[in-house]
């Protein structure tokens, strides 16, 4: 088994990127940012996986398997995770399934 592959925005599938400035910045508050987001772009996305990059926590908490991308990442890609949102710059990252194509 390999070490982790480094995270990029650029693994993300159909990635939105989203600032948040008028507010301090914490998980809820990216979060509710993201959902919004995605709302946006889905009538039901549902939430799969998600990077705190700044703590380096990240759910699902699963084991590395040493494929190209980080497994919490591949977790989500591998159940329907179709669009990424990346607020501020990959601060947090909110991968969800959309049930259809990401516009």
């Amino acid at each position: 088994m390999g070490a982790c592959p480094a995270f990029s925005l650029e693994m993300l599938p159909n990635r939105v990127d989203v600032s948040v400035q008028d507010r301090p910045l914490d998980f809820s508050a990216a979060r509710a940012a993201a959902q919004e987001a995605a709302l946006a772009r889905a009538s039901e996305p549902l939430l799969l996986a998600w990077l705190d990059a700044a703590s380096g926590r990240f759910s699902p908490n699963v084991t590395c398997c040493g494929d190209d991308k980080p497994t919490w990442l591949v977790y989500a890609e591998s159940r329907g995770g179709d669009l990424s949102i990346s607020v501020n710059g990959g601060r947090f990252v909110f991968v969800f399934a959309t049930g259809q194509a990401a516009s």
